[in-house]
């Protein structure tokens, strides 16, 4: 039998409120490193990937950034390629993290640019 540590603990209490809740709505899962962030837009009911942003591209590589203003930018590259996608209604699913700092601040800007959650 596997022990399960707290932190996939929460992951999965969190994931199962919120599926239960949004009915119908694509889910934002949020991943986080150290120095990195990532987040994909999902239809839970086709399991399939719909957008998807990371710090890890080309684009953002290149210009030195901080970790929070990073987070701000792919906040408005996720917003506008979910409206190219004519997505508006979502649901967030933070995962583990917790909802500060970098996390936060990504939700935010999803907010600001149209995202509805």
């Amino acid at each position: 039998m596997k022990k399960i540590n707290s932190k996939d603990k929460r992951k999965i209490r969190n994931r199962k409120k919120l599926k239960s809740v949004n009915l119908g709505r694509f889910r934002i899962s949020v991943s986080k490193s150290i120095n990195n962030l990532s987040a994909q837009i999902i239809d839970d009911e086709k399991k399939r990937t719909l957008v998807s942003v990371s710090s890890i591209e080309k684009e953002l590589k290149q210009k030195k950034l901080k970790k929070m203003e990073k987070s701000i930018i792919l906040g408005e590259i996720l917003a506008k390629r979910a409206k190219e996608k004519n997505i508006t209604q979502v649901y967030f699913d933070r995962g583990a993290h917790k909802y500060h700092g970098r996390v936060k601040n990504f939700a935010e800007t999803l907010r600001k640019n149209g995202l509805k959650f």
